[in-house]
């Protein structure tokens, strides 16, 4: 076994280490070290709290002005979204309150107008068709009496050329009704064909022989001018006949077309008004939304 050594030697140097059971003692208040510690600690935290409360106040600033700059947006957006709104609807009711009157004008004139129109329009028609079937019954009378006047004379005087033209080049709408043009020529054939030294007797003109030579020439214009007034018959018969048919046809004929357009402007008008009816009632869901949203 070892003996123990046993320390006699005193420690001059005093411990600064503080323990629990110690920190109540006020042995330290009048160490100037300790002091120093204590000086240095609470500058130190002081410096770190103020350091602290410095940056917590610039995050406050910054944050209260971002909360600030959010409002502000979140208002003006409102007042935007507000002021956008209203004169939505201040708009749809301008356009509901204009169209729905101009429905209402076109629902009410609309049908008027054309119904006026229709009238001024079939009695434009009837006398249009008045004054074309006229025209065109006179033209009808005339060729009517130029077919008859080269049918009588024909069948008169047996003739079907004079001058060795056909006979139907003689006669025209100027000159059908005109024996003292009409009556020469056949005249002038009367005495070529019957009266010459190689007279053809078997001719029907030369039956006109047997009363007389001079006698057939006059006798020859008196035919001429019967053949002239059974054309002038003719043509006043046909004439009478023919205007009151294409009066009648003409005046079918225009008067459909009027009422087919007529027809059609109706059906566009309602067409017109259907529509604007959707757009008003489209407009006025639009504004009810807007406004009671």
């Amino acid at each position: 076994n070892k003996p123990y050594i046993t320390q006699h030697h005193t420690p001059t140097t005093t411990s600064r280490v503080l323990s629990e059971c110690d920190i109540p003692t006020s042995n330290y208040d009048n160490d100037a070290d300790m002091k120093s510690v204590k000086e240095n600690f609470d500058r130190q935290t002081s410096q770190r709290f103020e350091e602290y409360e410095e940056r917590i106040q610039d995050k406050r600033k910054k944050c209260k002005e971002q909360c600030d700059k959010d409002i502000q947006q979140i208002i003006l957006k409102d007042k935007m979204d507000k002021s956008l709104a209203e004169k939505v609807e201040i708009g749809c009711l301008r356009c509901g309150c204009g169209l729905g009157g101009l429905a209402a004008g076109v629902g009410i004139i609309g049908p008027i107008t054309v119904n006026e129109w229709t009238k001024a329009a079939l009695l434009a028609a009837k006398s249009s068709a008045i004054a074309e079937g006229t025209t065109a019954g006179i033209k009808a009378g005339i060729e009517a009496g130029v077919s008859k006047t080269l049918s009588e004379l024909y069948r008169i005087f047996g003739l079907d050329t004079i001058y060795g033209n056909p006979l139907k080049q003689l006669i025209s709408v100027n000159n059908f009704n005109k024996i003292h043009i009409l009556a020469p020529p056949f005249q002038a054939e009367y005495k070529n064909i019957c009266l010459s030294a190689s007279a053809d007797m078997n001719k029907s003109i030369c039956a006109f022989v047997g009363v007389g030579k001079d006698n057939g020439v006059e006798a020859i214009a008196a035919n001429v001018k019967t053949a002239v007034r059974n054309a002038e018959i003719a043509v006043q018969t046909t004439t009478k006949t023919e205007t009151a048919r294409f009066i009648a046809e003409f005046t079918t004929e225009k008067t459909t077309a009027i009422e087919t357009t007529a027809s059609s402007l109706n059906t566009a008008i309602i067409a017109s008004i259907l529509g604007i009816v959707v757009i008003v009632i489209v407009i006025v869901i639009i504004y009810l939304i807007l406004r009671y949203r």
